[in-house]
C-alpha cells in the first residue's frame, strides 16, 4: 500500500485548490454520485449540505494522512465501520471514486492533469481497498 512522493504532493496540492470551493465541490460530487448510482441516494437521510461538509472534512483528513499511511489505516477502518452501518456496500466504491474524479476534473479544470488524475486514482484505490478489506473481509476473503 503506497503511492509515490510525487503522487502525494499532487494530491495534496490539488486538494488545497479544492478547499476554497469545498461547498460547490460537494454539490458536484453528490449530483454526479446520484447520477452514477441512484440506488445510494436513500442512504443519505440527513441534510446534504452538512453531509458535504463531512465529506470535505474527511477528504481533507485522508489527504493529510498520506504523510503517514500507517496512521491513516485505523481512521479509514473506523470510517468503513460507519459506512457499513449506513448501508454502504462494496460495489458503491466504484461510483464514489468516479464521482470524485469527475468533481476534481470540474473543480480543478486545467490543473487536473493526467498525472494529477492518476495520483488521485492510485490514492483512491488505497483508501477504497483499505476500507473494503476491513468492512467486507468476510465477503472479500
Amino acid at each position: 500500500m503506497s503511492i509515490t512522493l510525487r503522487q502525494k504532493q499532487l494530491v495534496q496540492s490539488s486538494f488545497n485548490k479544492v478547499v476554497p470551493i469545498a461547498e460547490k465541490a460537494a454539490d458536484i460530487f453528490y449530483k454526479k454520485l446520484f447520477e452514477y448510482a441512484p440506488e445510494v441516494k436513500p442512504l443519505f437521510k440527513g441534510n446534504l449540505k452538512e453531509q458535504g461538509k463531512k465529506l470535505m472534512t474527511m477528504l481533507g483528513m485522508a489527504v493529510k494522512g498520506l504523510d503517514d499511511l500507517n496512521k491513516l489505516v485505523p481512521v479509514l477502518q473506523r470510517l468503513a465501520d460507519n459506512h457499513v452501518q449506513y448501508g454502504v456496500k462494496a460495489e458503491h466504491f466504484t461510483p464514489v471514486g468516479n464521482a470524485l474524479l469527475y468533481t476534481l476534473r470540474v473543480g480543478l479544470g486545467d490543473d487536473f492533469t493526467h498525472e494529477t488524475r492518476q495520483a488521485w486514482v492510485d490514492t483512491f484505490r488505497i483508501v477504497a481497498s483499505t476500507m473494503k478489506e476491513h468492512a467486507f473481509k468476510a465477503t472479500v476473503a
